[in-house]
């Protein structure tokens, strides 16, 4: 039975409360990840392997935490952050200040074919409305051979439930909008397991490469690759 889904992922809607959470975005992440997502984001990156003078986009790149992680521990590539909201984009380009960013819309990238070996995308994907046509621009702007890395939330299990209850928590001590952290927790409720995740890349045209789960499932990362 297909889901009913509670989530408004209309653009402008996605870029005004992303443009609003910005400014404790980064606190909210490593309360509900208890500190850990930046270790995440670098174990996951290093899976890549990536190799010197890559070209690079991250997608949905926030406050720049994938950028800031390649740039650091791979300074021989290029990166290029690409994000919808101007509020994330300010704090991601505090963080990098030679970094290279841009406000874009992943549906619609504003890159030739073949442009990047690799992309990557942290805790986004989540939050596109059509993912179809992101996944079928991402292949498009990933060049033969090229890998696509993909990190958010994983499994369903009892430790994510565990989630929900902490994120009102936040809220409140946070003084937050009630209605975004609501959208947090039903958008992680109704994203795809890994698996089924994987499947779907895999219909874009995706060869699988490999996947790693982390706090017990609750985050997952897969890696895929395109093939002719």
């Amino acid at each position: 039975m297909e889901k009913i889904m509670t989530c408004d992922k209309n653009t402008q809607h996605i870029q005004k409360m992303f443009d609003e959470i910005s400014k404790y975005y980064d606190k909210m992440y490593n309360i509900i990840s208890f500190g850990f997502h930046y270790l995440i984001k670098f174990l996951s990156i290093r899976k890549l392997n990536l190799k010197p003078r890559s070209m690079i986009l991250d997608l949905c790149c926030g406050t720049g935490d994938f950028t800031q992680i390649i740039s650091k521990y791979c300074p021989r590539t290029r990166v290029i952050g690409l994000d919808i909201s101007e509020g994330m984009l300010k704090l991601a380009k505090a963080k990098n200040p030679a970094g290279v960013f841009m406000k874009g819309d992943c549906v619609n990238l504003p890159f030739e074919n073949s442009e990047f070996d690799y992309v990557t995308m942290g805790f986004g994907l989540r939050n596109i409305e059509d993912r179809k046509k992101a996944l079928s621009e991402i292949y498009r702007v990933l060049d033969n051979g090229g890998k696509f890395l993909q990190l958010d939330f994983g499994r369903h299990n009892f430790i994510s439930r565990v989630f929900d209850f902490i994120v009102p928590l936040f809220a409140k001590i946070m003084d937050t909008n009630e209605n975004h952290y609501k959208y947090l927790i039903n958008s992680k409720n109704e994203f795809p397991e890994p698996d089924d995740l994987i499947r779907e890349f895999e219909d874009a045209g995706f060869k699988y490469v490999t996947k790693c789960d982390y706090l017990f499932g609750v985050i997952s990362m897969q890696i895929m690759e395109k093939r002719f």
